[in-house]
């Protein structure tokens, strides 16, 4: 089945209180890693894969990473302003909901990003999208994950659907940051703070939820020390020498 999805909404509010001193005067999105702002990384990412429109939460340091935003050609980008309230990444999508249409969309985070995949997200995404199916979420093997240090979040049953870790000691995927999702999910949801994990566990209660496995490297970039582990690590696959995990 063939869905017209043309819009991402980009997760920017955070506090990015990890990342603290640099989000003291900065918000998270516009840190810097080997040259390019995390927005970025997440912008131009879908912007090759052919996403036109953006729609962008703003909470701390707004104004900053407004202007930032003016400064991107080849998306249309739209605000939803986020500073009288915070209201997580549930909240912050149902709130943004008149912006990005009826149709399914993308929502992504800004502190991570993949490299050296065979395809783009939003294609992975994509092809497994169904009528069985109400959200997708991008999953990365936790072997090839940088910066994360978590045991994992889901299993991956063979029909897709999902199962969290729960007491197990470690699950085999961790969630990349990126999802895709039907309108419909929040249809009786209240504009409030919330996150999405209330989405993901209604859905895995229906079957609904599904995973989308990605190859290449994931990068999660969450506090200042991770920065600088990141640019050394992309370093060693753009000279071609072999990745060295963070987990290692």
């Amino acid at each position: 089945m063939t869905v017209p999805v043309d819009t991402v909404m980009i997760l920017a509010a955070g506090l990015g209180t990890r990342m603290r001193p640099l989000t003291d005067t900065l918000p998270k999105p516009l840190i810097m890693v080997a040259g390019k702002a995390l927005i970025d990384w997440t912008l131009d990412a879908f912007v090759a894969a052919g996403t036109s429109k953006a729609v962008v939460n703003v909470h701390h340091h707004a104004p900053i990473l407004c202007a930032h935003l003016k400064q991107r050609s080849k998306l249309s980008i739209t605000i939803s302003d986020e500073t009288e309230r915070l209201l997580e990444t549930g909240g912050g999508i149902v709130k943004a909901l008149p912006m990005l249409g009826p149709q399914p969309f993308f929502a992504a985070n800004t502190d991570a990003f993949t490299v050296g995949a065979s395809i783009t997200a939003p294609a992975r995404l994509l092809a497994v999208l169904d009528d069985k199916t109400d959200a997708v979420l991008l999953l990365h093997p936790i072997e090839r994950t940088h910066g994360f240090d978590g045991p994992g979040d889901f299993f991956v049953e063979k029909d897709g659907r999902l199962r969290r870790r729960g007491n197990a000691a470690s699950a085999p995927f961790v969630y990349a940051g990126i999802q895709l999702l039907r309108p419909e999910i929040f249809a009786h949801e209240r504009i409030e703070p919330f996150s999405m994990n209330r989405i993901w566990t209604r859905l895995i209660g229906t079957g609904r939820l599904r995973g989308a496995v990605q190859d290449g490297d994931w990068f999660h970039v969450g506090t200042p020390e991770a920065i600088g582990q990141t640019e050394a690590k992309l370093a060693h696959l753009r000279l071609g020498l072999p990745s060295v995990s963070s987990r290692a």
